[in-house]
């Protein structure tokens, strides 16, 4: 009987072991999936880029060139 005891302990041990090593992996998945958040909107140069490119074509349609 304490052999059969020994082997459900060490059954348990195992399946416990396994479902922690699981939810480590989902919470190192979680942390890797918030530091790859894309940033919040274009970068000050594109932004400064396509404002040149409309303020040319502007000055073209009044045919200032």
């Amino acid at each position: 009987m304490a052999k059969m005891n020994k082997k459900m302990a060490a059954a348990l041990a195992a399946v416990n072991a396994y479902l922690m090593q699981e939810e480590e992996a989902a919470y190192q998945a979680q942390l890797l999936a918030a530091k790859s958040v894309a940033p919040a909107g274009p970068s000050l140069w594109a932004i400064a880029g396509r404002q040149d490119i409309m303020n040319f074509r502007r000055l073209i349609q009044m045919k200032a060139f």
